[in-house]
């Protein structure tokens, strides 16, 4: 049964990708899993077959290449299927178009007893949803603050709290600095980022605001959709404070336990911003063990970097000194003042319509 994006996106079962490894790389439905029909040396030979050959015998030499493969593909989908508690026999399954590869699986899979439903227009289909999705306006707070005062920290307590928070910085796997990738897993490709924005997106409603952290375009080598980005300048701030000596103390803490060499690269990579004699105190700091001497040093560029980003945006911006409560404290204290001063954060097309 071919269903719409929406459709197959809340249907039951788990999802199947049955595109070659490399396609399901670059880029995949949030939580799909990979049941490649052909590999992708076979996806070429079958496309090079079509080319110089026909349909007729690409669809022949696709036959010759599967046939082995049939009852692991079935095997593999029952025990998956079986892994989601009271999904009984129902799986998603799609391809590029929702053409050839996924209908035929589909006919597989339903032969042995299951109940597979096909995503129309495949994956492309749901790359334009993923587009669509993160152009519809909704209301966003941004929260500022330089380095070091928490805000990834405050945003999970108001996440706990109840409120709409998006968080770039997890679903990147980067903290958007030099120093971003320590500790955390490999980035996605920018397309799986923006995949997954978009599945984040679409479950927030416009009735309340959505939390997203004052983050720059870039996190490492994930680019900010500019659907999105756009809206972001223009959210109006609330820009959170700590003293000097508790974001260095925070800080330490999150980078207490990293590979100093790694520490000592990531310095290095902001050499010609941070300027050569403070780059090396740093660096003689890290191999001294001393990492609040050089945090503290290397603090002097991200709050400078920070400082001129935010001047760009010319935007409301709100402070509140969180300096000695936690952060659950901290977001308990943002919703108060939001909610005691009727903080703006309304959709940039309404903004347009006042000031017009």
């Amino acid at each position: 049964m071919p269903c719409s994006v929406d459709e197959f996106l809340y249907h039951s079962g788990p999802i199947l990708d049955v595109r070659s490894p490399g396609e399901y790389a670059q880029g995949h439905l949030p939580g799909a899993r990979s049941l490649p029909l052909f590999s992708d040396d076979e996806r070429a030979q079958v496309g090079t077959c079509y080319k110089r050959q026909g349909r007729e015998a690409a669809v022949e030499l696709g036959l010759e290449l599967v046939g082995p493969k049939l009852v692991s593909l079935v095997r593999q989908t029952k025990a998956w299927s079986t892994d989601e508690a009271g999904v009984g026999n129902s799986v998603r399954v799609h391809c590029w178009r929702g053409g050839m590869r996924s209908s035929s699986v589909a006919w597989l899979l339903e032969t042995a007893g299951l109940s597979p439903v096909v995503l129309e227009g495949g994956y492309k289909a749901f790359r334009r949803w993923v587009r669509a999705t993160l152009s519809e306006i909704k209301p966003i707070i941004s929260l500022g603050g330089m380095t070091g005062t928490g805000k990834t920290q405050v945003l999970s307590a108001l996440a706990a709290q109840g409120e709409q928070v998006l968080d770039l910085e997890g679903l990147a796997h980067h903290r958007g600095s030099s120093y971003g990738s320590l500790g955390l897993p490999p980035q996605p490709t920018n397309e799986q980022f923006e995949n997954r924005v978009a599945m984040a997106w679409s479950r927030f409603t416009s009735q309340q605001p959505i939390w997203i952290e004052a983050e720059s375009r870039r996190i490492g080598s994930c680019r900010v959709p500019d659907e999105l980005f756009q809206p972001m300048l223009q959210a109006s701030v609330v820009q959170i404070m700590r003293s000097p000596e508790e974001r260095i103390a925070l800080l330490a803490d999150e980078y207490g336990e990293a590979d100093p060499a790694e520490l000592i690269a990531a310095t290095e990579r902001i050499r010609k911003r941070l300027g050569g004699l403070r780059t090396q105190q740093a660096i003689d700091a890290i191999h001294q063990g001393d990492l609040s001497t050089a945090i503290a040093l290397v603090l002097s560029y991200y709050d400078r970097t920070y400082r001129y980003d935010l001047d760009q945006r010319h935007v409301p911006v709100k402070e509140i000194d969180v300096t000695g409560i936690d952060p659950e404290q901290a977001a308990v204290r943002l919703r108060q003042m939001v909610h005691d001063t009727a903080y703006e954060a309304v959709p940039i097309s309404d903004r347009v319509s006042k000031a017009g």
